[in-house]
């Protein structure tokens, strides 16, 4: 019996939220670490009471969709390395403000953050946000990863206290392997969850397994081997608790002199929120589902964060994991977002001391997993293309390797609001070089641009009037979140014009990352709305394949509708027009209407047809080869025939010939050899006429045979105009 809609979204976001409890506890420590280990715990009930604010905020505020809002890893990686600068500036403002004035300033940085990235969303900065180039986010997003797994192994070690990673090689003799242990097989459960129970998300098996342990090993006497739990202790509930910092921080005689930092980092970070954000709503919209309003999104976030700081939280943003699980167990509405904030206001009062007693080894091995798992797959792929590409593109990904590892290493090493100033200088230079002009290279539509598909002067005449309703578009370039989103507009304000055919050329595409990959899936499902077909042509396009391929593209629009070139894209889109025209040629097309015999008469056409000889073949038989010696022109008057030029390891077609026209004519004009090879596409039935046969017919019918030199030079011409029209306007 299916389960009521409100049960499914309960159950969707009870899972949802449990599995963004140990999220949203793990980026708060690690946000709250630098201060040491004395708040751990004030770090992980920020991580939980930030999801449930900015949750709280983003329904009331308008948001009807299932997202989950949690800490995200590039937001927290950069408050917590501020607040790790503030702790080592060595001011003397610091040394006697403390801690106190340290958490001030980050949630003043929050504070102005959330109201930035508000202003963002309501100036409709959000499009242009989209622009930053791939590899400033991949920067940021590498040195994240690699930083909050660094920072796990102090716990996954089972130090009785708080020890930087850079100091765990000097504490070698207090690491305990038991703990190494528990943390290691929570590692390879959490890893390898999918295998073991794929109905289960990993992280609850992960940090499931690793909390048994621990309190086996406890009960079995184990203890002293062990590490320390997060802490133990009530909370305080969730209240306005971060005023009094603001007000301590406002009548302080040093505010000024912080006053550049609160606002230089709340910029910086609500640029990095925004971007994160807008990637993740790509990511998290499943296809066919309506495109997220990227301003709206930003008002609504910016919103919740300046709510967030005030009770002492961090800045949040959209949860690709726990949104994910929300939609596979059942949610469909808001309520399943109130249900999971729900859920976070009892973790972060009611059991909050019982969720202190998570033992950090499994908190941090979990996290470690998660660190692996947000490295950049765009840029690990960048980095093995640099081995196997050529030329151009090897020198454009060793640019993008380079910005990556600049960002990231000045985000560490340097200071991370001065990162994210060089990365977003960085990201308006690449733009102003990559990305000044569209992704769509060229746009046509087919009324005088045609296949090279050989058809009847009423087919052709009918494609003319008809052509307009297929639209090709050249794409050049890397499709991503940014200029995918350009290309849906571009397309939008195409198909404002009748359209009956879509067709994509990816043979310039020089990249391809996973949000492009989703704009072509969410280009499909809207096409597929307005009965309109989609076809890829990707002939040369070997990388443009190989994402189309990795991101399942291929799978969900269907290897029927990737085609090997434009040509055979546009002679397939014509064959569907003409197949809305009442004619048909199953039959054997008469002799009378043969476009080269269209002006003769009945006596003219009784000369002619006993010197035609009858010919069939099966599909895919070969009519003749390239380099053999031409004796004879022939007629389709039943299924096509395609010319090719043959390659080593390919071929090019040349043409396409349908019921109703003339190939091999060149055989009563030079007898010369054949220019190419011919195969019947389908039952081919054709009527021939040998050099021999014509030259009986100017012995007995001269008048007849000059005709039909001139019918044979009239098609020829037609073909050579079509072309030339074509070329021209290829181009213009």
């Amino acid at each position: 019996m299916k389960r009521p809609f409100a049960a499914n979204d309960v159950s969707g976001g009870l899972v949802s939220a449990a599995i963004a409890i140990p999220l949203a506890m793990g980026y708060g420590m690690f946000a709250f670490a630098p201060l040491g280990e004395n708040y751990f715990e004030d770090g992980a009930w920020a991580g939980i009471a930030t999801a449930f604010v900015v949750a709280i905020a983003c329904v009331l505020l308008g948001d009807k969709t299932t997202t989950v809002y949690a800490p995200r890893v590039a937001s927290t990686f950069f408050l917590g390395l501020l607040i790790y600068g503030l702790a080592h500036s060595g001011a003397p403002a610091i040394a006697a403000g403390g801690a106190s004035l340290i958490l001030a300033i980050a949630f003043s940085t929050v504070l102005l953050a959330g109201a930035f990235e508000a202003l963002f969303g309501a100036v409709k900065l959000g499009t242009l946000i989209k622009y930053t180039p791939q590899p400033v986010m991949a920067g940021f997003q590498n040195a994240a990863a690699a930083l909050l797994f660094l920072v796990q192994i102090g716990n996954v070690c089972g130090f009785d206290r708080t020890v930087p990673f850079t100091e765990v090689p000097r504490h070698l003799d207090s690491i305990k392997p038991l703990s190494l242990a528990i943390a290691a097989v929570t590692l390879v459960a959490m890893w390898n969850a999918k295998k073991l129970a794929p109905k289960v998300p990993p992280i609850l098996i992960g940090i499931g397994l690793g909390i048994a342990l621990y309190y086996l090993a406890k009960i079995v006497g184990l203890g002293g081997y062990l590490g320390p739990i997060i802490a133990s202790g009530p909370r305080v509930a969730i209240g306005p608790m971060a005023f009094p910092y603001f007000a301590d921080l406002a009548h302080a005689d040093y505010f000024f002199a912080f006053l550049p930092t609160i606002l230089g980092g709340a910029l910086a970070l609500a640029i990095i929120a925004s971007i994160d954000a807008l990637l993740c709503a790509k990511l998290v919209t499943a296809p066919g589902e309506p495109r997220r309003h990227g301003d709206r999104l930003l008002m609504r976030l910016g919103a919740g964060n300046l709510a967030a700081a005030c009770i002492g939280g961090i800045t949040s943003g959209i949860n690709i994991g726990p949104s994910v699980a929300n939609r596979s167990f059942g949610g469909r509405t808001p309520l399943s977002v109130l249900v999971n904030a729900a859920a976070l206001a009892i973790a972060g009062t009611v059991l909050f001391p019982l969720l202190g007693r998570i033992p950090r080894v499994a908190l941090s091995a979990v996290i470690m997993v998660i660190a692996v798992q947000h490295f950049d797959v765009w840029s690990v792929e960048l980095a093995r293309g640099l081995q196997r590409g050529r030329g151009a593109y090897r020198l454009n990904a060793a640019v993008d390797l380079a910005v990556v590892a600049v960002v990231a290493v000045l985000s560490i090493a340097v200071n991370i609001v001065l990162a994210v100033f060089i990365g977003v200088a960085i990201a308006v230079a690449l733009f102003v070089l990559r990305m000044s002009r569209s992704i769509v290279r060229r746009k046509y539509r087919c009324a005088t641009i045609h296949s090279r598909t050989s058809r009847p002067a009423q087919d052709r005449a009918f494609l003319e009037r008809s052509g307009d309703a297929i639209l090709v578009m050249e794409l050049e370039g890397a499709l991503f979140f940014g200029t995918g989103e350009k290309m849906l507009s571009e397309v939008e304000a195409a198909l404002e014009r009748e359209t009956s055919c879509l067709i994509l050329d990816l043979r310039r595409l020089t990249e391809i990352d996973s949000t492009g990959a989703k704009v072509l899936l969410e280009l499909k499902a809207n096409l597929v709305l307005r009965k309109t077909e989609l076809l890829l042509a990707a002939a040369g396009g070997a990388i443009a394949m190989e994402r189309l391929e990795n991101f399942a593209v291929v799978l969900a629009i269907g290897d029927a509708n990737i085609v090997p070139d434009v040509d055979r894209a546009i002679q397939r889109a014509e064959d569907e027009l003409l197949r809305t025209q009442p004619q048909s040629y199953d039959a054997e097309m008469p002799l009378a209407e043969v476009g080269v015999f269209a002006q003769f008469s009945a006596p003219d056409l009784k000369a002619i047809e006993p010197r035609l000889n009858r010919a069939s073949y099966p599909a895919g038989a070969t009519v003749f080869r390239e380099n053999e010696v031409g004796d004879k022109v022939l007629i389709v008057v039943k299924g096509t025939a395609s010319a090719y030029l043959q390659l080593p390891h390919s071929n090019i077609r040349l043409a396409t010939f349908a019921p109703g026209t003339i190939f091999g004519e060149l055989a009563i004009l030079d007898e010369g050899v054949r220019s190419a090879t011919v195969v019947a596409d389908k039952e081919l039935v054709c009527r021939t006429l040998t050099t021999s046969d014509f030259a009986a017919l100017a012995k007995t019918s001269p008048e007849v045979a000059i005709r039909l030199l001139a019918a044979i030079a009239h098609e020829l011409s037609g073909r050579l105009r079509s072309a030339n029209r074509t070329i021209h306007q290829l181009d213009a």
